[in-house]
C-alpha cells in the first residue's frame, strides 16, 4: 500500500505543451495589466489582489493538468478524473474572473460583432445551458471514452470546460457593466439552479448498477478500490463538493442581497429621531 502511494506521488507530468500554454496565458495577462495597460486604457487600474486571484486560477489549472490527478483519472480512477474536471470547470473559472479587470474585458469586446457575441454568450439562460449541456454531455459514456482514448479530443474537452466555466460564472462575477451581472435575487436563483444538474448526474453515477465506463472496469487497481466503489465516490464528488461550491456562492449572494435591502432603510432613518 505504501509503495502504491509512492508510485502515485511520482506521477507528476511535466508536459511541455501544458507548461508553455499556461506560461503564455499568465504572461499575456501580466503584459496586459502591466506594461501594455496604458495602451489599452487611460483610466483603468489593477489591484494586487486581482493579480493574485488570476495567478491562483492559473495555478489551479496547472495543478489539475500536471499533478497525479491527470494520469490517475486517465488510466485508473474515475473519482480522480471527476476531481480534475471540477477544478477545471468550477474552481479555476471564478478565480480567473476575480482577477480580470473590467477595462480589459471592455477592450476585448470593443468591436461590435465581438460585443454582440459576448452579450449573447453571457446571458444567464445561454450561460447556464451552454455550460451544463457541455459538462454533462461529455460524461455520456461514448464521449467520455473518446476523450480518454484520444489526446486531441481530451485537450478539446478540457478547453471547453474552462471556457464554458468562465461563461457560466459570468452572470455572477462579471467585472464590467458592459456584460452585466444579474441582480441579487437573480443570482440567488441562478446559483440554486446550478446545483441541480451536477447533483442529478452525481446521483445517476453513484447509483448506476454497473460500471459506466469500460476503461475503469479493466484498469489496474493501484488503490484498494474496486470499480464500483470508485464510481460511487466519483458520483459523490460530482454531487457534493461541486454542489457545495454553488451553495457557498448562494450563501454569499443571499447575505449581500439582505445587506442591500437593509442599507437604504438605514440611510433613510433620521438620526435625530433617536436623540
Amino acid at each position: 500500500m505504501g509503495q502504491n502511494w509512492l508510485n502515485i506521488l511520482g506521477m507528476w507530468s511535466w508536459e511541455p505543451s501544458i507548461l508553455i500554454g499556461t506560461g503564455v496565458f499568465i504572461s499575456a495577462y501580466l503584459l496586459a495589466v502591466g506594461p501594455m495597460r496604458k495602451r489599452i486604457t487611460s483610466v483603468g487600474s489593477i489591484k494586487r489582489g486581482q493579480i493574485v486571484w488570476f495567478g491562483l486560477g492559473t495555478l489551479v489549472i496547472l495543478f489539475a493538468l500536471i499533478s497525479p490527478l491527470d494520469p490517475l483519472g486517465d488510466e485508473y480512477l474515475f473519482s480522480a478524473h471527476m476531481i480534475q474536471h471540477m477544478l477545471l470547470a468550477m474552481i479555476a473559472p471564478p478565480l480567473l474572473l476575480f482577477g480580470t479587470p473590467g477595462w480589459l474585458v471592455e477592450a476585448i469586446i470593443r468591436r461590435t460583432p465581438v460585443r454582440r457575441t459576448a452579450l449573447f454568450l453571457t446571458r444567464p439562460a445561454t450561460a447556464f445551458l451552454l455550460f451544463n449541456i457541455i459538462y454533462l454531455g461529455w460524461h455520456i459514456p461514448v464521449l467520455y471514452e473518446a476523450a480518454l482514448n484520444n489526446e486531441t479530443i481530451h485537450i478539446f474537452e478540457h478547453l471547453l470546460f474552462m471556457m464554458t466555466g468562465v461563461i457560466n460564472w459570468w452572470p455572477i462575477l462579471s467585472p464590467t457593466p458592459e456584460l452585466p451581472r444579474l441582480s441579487y435575487p437573480g443570482q440567488a436563483l441562478y446559483l440554486f439552479l446550478e446545483a441541480v444538474p451536477c447533483t442529478i448526474l452525481g446521483a445517476i453515477i453513484s447509483f448506476a448498477p454497473t460500471v459506466m465506463y469500460p476503461t475503469y472496469a479493466v484498469a489496474a487497481r493501484i488503490l484498494p478500490l474496486n470499480p464500483m466503489d470508485d464510481q460511487q465516490i466519483a458520483g459523490l464528488v460530482m454531487a457534493m463538493p461541486a454542489g457545495m461550491i454553488y451553495l457557498v456562492a448562494f450563501s454569499v449572494v443571499f447575505l449581500k442581497w439582505l445587506e442591500s435591502e437593509n442599507r437604504p432603510s438605514a440611510l433613510q432613518q433620521d438620526p435625530k429621531t433617536h436623540s
